[in-house]
């Protein structure tokens, strides 16, 4: 997330092409949603922590598959 934002800024301040806000904004709510995931998984046990864990891998696949890959 923070490449992105730092990307985006340093594009625009050089007037390049850069990331767009549909992107950073994508990168912003995936990172926020991932760490709070992280959190619940690391306070809880048994497939409570499994499930935080897997909505973290989750999220960080659907990033990638929709700003990265396509």
């Amino acid at each position: 997330m923070l490449v992105i934002v730092g990307t985006a800024v340093m594009a625009g301040r050089r007037d390049f092409p850069g990331p767009g806000a549909e992107s950073v904004a994508w990168h912003v709510v995936v990172a926020v949603i991932a760490v709070a995931a992280q959190i619940y998984s690391d306070k809880r046990r048994g497939f409570a922590a499994f499930s935080g864990s897997a909505v973290v891998f989750i999220f960080a696949g659907l990033l990638l598959w929709t700003q990265w890959w396509s």
